[in-house]
């Protein structure tokens, strides 16, 4: 009677459920672990908010000097201006060469640790590397936006007086944002994907996170899990969201 008072109770769970529930306590509940996802995530969509914007500034500029190089060049004037749209056009297309022909890891440790290497400033690096990154990739579909409008509304912008530049405000730019929105949005969930590499230069975002907890508890399972099933959950998120405007943009268009 005495032995089976004292005796170990027997677990009711499966072993392996037992090794989960315990694996999930040490990674995220004790020492408030979980934090450490919390923050990250918080830095990872606050670079990419901030990139997003400095990208689709840069991608606007590069496009509207490509478009205008091979919409205008060949019925210009020689002069200064068209020296000017020639030089533009030049350093244009050797911006999207380079940054499109090396890896966004390479180009965020080239911006932290040679051109911003006195900053301290960490995540303000990380907005720059990847905002330039983005802008390479905006400006072509932006471009591609441009070039499809139909030369009749920029013939229709100047019987309304308009100059160039504000038929391309007013009339091509709004028409060509409307038609890659999507294209846009798409790239906006690839560059939440592609912050994850942060952790390179030092930034706590949502990989590092993981990392960090990986570190300390020697559990690389469901921390790198955990990582994964949060990038997911929110690109499946955005997802929804682009499949839902490419659906409004069609039914204005009938």
């Amino acid at each position: 009677m005495i032995a089976s008072l004292t005796a170990k109770p027997v677990c009711l769970l499966p072993k392996w459920l037992s090794d989960l529930q315990d694996d999930f306590y040490l990674n995220f509940i004790k020492e408030d672990r979980y934090l450490y996802l919390l923050r990250g995530l918080w830095m990872t969509l606050k670079i990419t908010f901030f990139a997003v914007i400095l990208g689709i500034a840069l991608g606007v500029i590069a496009a509207i000097v490509r478009s205008t190089h091979d919409k205008n060049i060949s019925e210009m004037r020689p002069g200064l201006g068209r020296v000017l749209l020639k030089i533009s056009n030049a350093l244009v297309k050797l911006y999207l060469t380079v940054i499109r022909g090396t890896p966004v890891v390479v180009q965020l440790m080239i911006t932290y640790y040679i051109i911003f290497a006195s900053s301290t400033n960490q995540m303000l690096v990380a907005v720059l590397a990847f905002g330039i990154n983005s802008g390479a990739y905006v400006a072509e579909i932006i471009r591609s936006g441009i070039m499809s409008i139909d030369n009749g509304q920029f013939e229709a912008g100047r019987s309304l007086g308009l100059n160039y530049i504000q038929t391309m405000t007013y009339i091509i730019i709004p028409q060509a944002f409307k038609n890659v929105l999507p294209a846009l949005a798409n790239e906006f969930i690839v560059l939440i994907k592609e912050t994850s590499i942060s952790g390179y230069v030092g930034i706590m975002d949502l990989t590092r996170g993981g990392d960090v907890i990986r570190s300390r508890t020697f559990s690389p399972f469901l921390p790198l899990f955990a990582v994964a099933l949060i990038y997911l959950i929110i690109v499946v998120f955005f997802s929804k969201l682009v499949s839902i405007l490419e659906r409004r943009l069609r039914n204005s268009e009938r």
